[in-house]
């Protein structure tokens, strides 16, 4: 089944929700950057979540969160342009947790929670907007869900989770995002508490095969589907791109690169792309400098 994400709207219980499968373009993530399950899975969360933000908003503005926990995996990052594609990279992909309890992937261990999480939006305006909130539990969910009361003021429900099986192969990813609106009711919040004990995780509800649109109907009978929207792991990284990143290194250091190594070699921290400068190509930036 291909990625995808709905948004839709439940009128009866004064909320909009988002849902989303993000399977293939985390194994893709996986396959590039050589993830261990834990880091998979702190990724694969913080993808899902980023790519129905990004569907929250009108117009096709970037979107970046950034997230660093002080645990072992580092910083991750993860940017949309809310077109429905992605792209992101952990630290440290090599970080691999199972709490002793459960046996499952301990992502709150790996992220860690003595740090932030960060929302920028640039709307093209002079000034990005800027959300950063401390981080709850470093398991993803709980900490979207705290940085959208605490910097929106949206009361909502954030799952996220990702399955992996015993050869590191991704089984399952995606999540569903349900925010309260303004004339929401006491009810309306108690109807969805409810319906939140118990319910069982989302990974394991889209590897038994329910869509997006079933998981929401898990949940709400009459939830009225407004929009879906394909979703793709997609760098837009470029030998151009690379080489004006190189100007910033100054000339010394690139006339260092020529005589030293006669050339260097770049790598795309997002889909570990590798470009390669020679001389020639290193001579030529020299001049674009000057």
């Amino acid at each position: 089944m291909k990625d995808y994400l709905v948004r839709g709207i439940v009128e009866s219980k004064n909320c909009r929700v988002f849902a989303c499968q993000t399977t293939n373009l985390l194994e893709e993530a996986r396959a590039k950057h050589g993830l261990w399950p834990t880091a998979s899975a702190a990724l694969g969360r913080v993808m899902s979540a980023t790519l129905m933000m990004g569907a929250m908003n009108k117009n096709n503005e970037k979107m970046t969160i950034t997230i660093n926990g002080g645990g072992p995996i580092g910083t991750i990052l993860a940017t949309t342009h809310s077109d429905g594609k992605i792209k992101a990279f952990v630290a440290n992909p090599e970080v691999h947790y199972t709490y002793n309890d459960t046996g499952k992937l301990a992502v709150g261990v790996a992220v860690g929670k003595e740090g932030s999480l960060q929302v920028i939006k640039d709307m093209g305006l002079k000034e990005p907007f800027v959300g950063t909130v401390p981080l709850q539990s470093g398991e993803i969910g709980d900490d979207f869900s705290y940085y959208f009361m605490a910097s929106e003021q949206i009361p909502s429900v954030v799952s996220v989770g990702v399955l992996v099986n015993d050869t590191n192969e991704i089984l399952s990813s995606g999540g569903f995002i349900i925010q309260l609106l303004p004339n929401a009711t006491d009810e309306d919040i108690q109807f969805i508490e409810e319906r939140m004990k118990d319910f069982p995780p989302v990974s394991a509800l889209i590897h038994e095969g329910k869509t997006p649109e079933d998981i929401l109907k898990v949940i709400f009978e009459d939830v009225e589907i407004l929009a879906t929207q394909d979703l793709f792991f997609e760098c837009d990284c470029s030998k151009d791109k690379m080489a004006t990143a190189l100007m910033t290194v100054g000339k010394d250091e690139i006339q260092a690169m020529i005589d030293e190594d006669h050339g260097c070699e770049m790598k795309c921290q997002f889909c570990n792309e590798k470009y390669q400068f020679n001389e020639d190509d290193l001579n030529e930036i020299l001049k674009e400098i000057d």
